[in-house]
């Protein structure tokens, strides 16, 4: 792969760029997995999860690490994360299963 300077870059210097935004896909793409085979819940608790490790990776990691998990300031990103987060976690794990009765 090409830098933006036309130099060539490995794997490794490609991973340390976008290595955040990977794992936070990779948690996102396995919830919507669990969602798309009837498991609502636990993929609506992995899709919350991975909001919250973007909120986690955006405070500890140097701007220059974090990649595209940037998006406004490091305040307004780990504020919207995290709150996405729960609350999707929140709805997720507190919504009960509703049975209709015949009247």
């Amino acid at each position: 792969m090409t830098g933006a300077d036309g130099t060539r870059r490995g794997w490794r210097a490609v991973l340390a760029d976008h290595g955040a935004l990977l794992l936070v896909l990779a948690i996102a793409l396995a919830g919507m997995q669990r969602v798309l085979t009837a498991h609502w819940r636990e993929g609506a608790v992995l899709l919350g999860g991975s909001l919250i490790v973007a909120a986690v990776l955006r405070v500890i990691l140097p701007q220059e690490r974090v990649g595209l998990l940037a998006i406004r300031s490091k305040v307004v990103d780990v504020l919207f994360y995290s709150s996405f987060g729960l609350v999707m976690t929140v709805l997720a794990v507190t919504i009960t299963r509703v049975r209709l009765s015949a009247p």
